[in-house]
């Protein structure tokens, strides 16, 4: 590794472990060689500047059999190697983020080698095999097809035609509430954004008491937790974005591709632990919406929907119009079923207070579940999985 280039000196200067991190960056050369040192300037969340050394490269991950090359790009502070880089996907012109649960709409990376980075426990080598791992169950950067190149402002335009009906003003007499969506891109660490939200959600909460909040910040289903928390709020006016996104593209591949014209939805944790239900009623149905029974029939069905969602392209504006769809169904009262991030408790036995993805009737009064149904033994364990490692988390923050 070729640290002699006189800008390369003068920023491993100024780090507070120089030799110790000098040590460090000849073993991850030896490692991977790919990975190139150079200098540059970072902008931290709160737009202070400090000029860095960084590591860029690609990371060869197989993927169903063949080779993909992910470019990757790490900056390292200047307590290195006592603290963890900054670790950030670096997507060429042709490649788009497929945002998930080790990698932000951002192309942030997000790992639990990152969270509990523990010097000399830790170290990047160790974190570049732990993404090799990661990235070959769930591959964070797709090929970017013609679809991805809409007009941008699409999603402005599709928000500025929403028309509400005199229908959907008043209800009952009273004023329409309002939905305040709370979002942000900051998702390094969960306490920062329990801390940020601490001076946010009780404010608007007292400002806004019928107001119905939507919630769009990282991690999803622990955010909405935490907004109920410190709102006050009953649960059905507090719910997460969650899983509607993916629940609206498992429809669309249910109906076009495999003919079943039968709504479905992605629910539980936004996770590799999310699971797929089908309605038992047709899309264009009058009666009452319900979740199926798990059944031989469905499952090979919801399995196969599954798979040819993968690799369906980027999600950044998706997300935008997943949440406008969200925001539509509150503001004109229609009652249109989402998977949305709510309270679990007493759904399908859930005993513990979390928040999870399930089928909603969203309207102008929040939030309204569907009645729980018996999961089979998969889903139900990973259910229980996902219930278990938010309860864990949860536990773990002050809120």
């Amino acid at each position: 590794m070729d640290l002699t280039p006189e800008q390369i000196q003068r920023i491993l200067s100024k780090y507070k472990f120089r030799d110790v991190a000098v040590e460090e960056l000849e073993k991850i050369y030896r490692i991977y060689p790919g990975m190139k040192p150079s200098t540059g300037t970072y902008t931290f969340s709160d737009s202070t500047q400090k000029d860095l050394l960084k590591l860029t490269g690609t990371l060869p991950v197989q993927y169903e059999g063949r080779s993909y090359n992910f470019p990757i790009q790490l900056w390292l502070l200047d307590s290195f190697p006592f603290t963890p880089p900054i670790c950030h996907m670096k997507p060429t012109s042709n490649m788009v983020i497929r945002e998930g649960k080790h990698v932000d709409a951002n192309g942030r990376i997000h790992l639990p080698g990152l969270h509990n980075w523990d010097h000399p426990k830790s170290s990047v080598v160790g974190l570049l095999n732990e993404m090799v791992t990661k990235f070959q169950e769930d591959p964070p950067l797709s090929s970017k097809t013609t679809t991805d190149n809409k007009d941008p402002h699409e999603l402005l335009a599709f928000v500025s035609n929403f028309r509400i009906s005199d229908g959907g003003i008043s209800h009952h007499g009273q004023p329409i509430n309002k939905v305040s969506v709370i979002g942000g891109s900051y998702v390094t660490v969960v306490q920062t954004n329990v801390d940020l939200y601490r001076g946010i959600i009780p404010n608007l909460a007292r400002l806004s008491p019928s107001a119905v909040m939507l919630i769009a910040s990282q991690p999803v289903d622990i955010m909405a937790h935490v907004a109920w928390r410190q709102s006050g709020l009953p649960p059905t006016h507090v719910i997460g974005a969650g899983c509607n996104l993916d629940s609206e593209r498992l429809s669309h591949v249910m109906d076009i591709n495999l003919n079943t014209h039968k709504p479905a939805w992605v629910i539980g944790e936004l996770s590799d632990n999310k699971i797929a239900v089908m309605s038992n009623s047709g899309l264009n149905s009058n009666a009452p919406p319900e979740i199926a029974q798990g059944s031989s029939s469905t499952k090979p069905l919801l399995d196969r929907a599954f798979e040819i969602m993968k690799n369906r392209g980027q999600r950044s504006w998706s997300v935008g119009l997943s949440i406008a769809d969200i925001t539509n169904s509150v503001l004109t009262d229609k009652r249109k079923v989402h998977s949305v991030s709510t309270l679990a408790q007493g759904w399908g036995g859930i005993a513990v207070e979390v928040f999870l993805s399930l089928p909603c009737i969203m309207g102008v009064n929040g939030s309204t579940r569907l009645a729980g149904v018996s999961l089979g033994q998969e889903e139900d364990s990973k259910l229980r999985n996902s219930v278990t490692s938010l309860s864990n988390l949860m536990a773990q923050l002050r809120i």
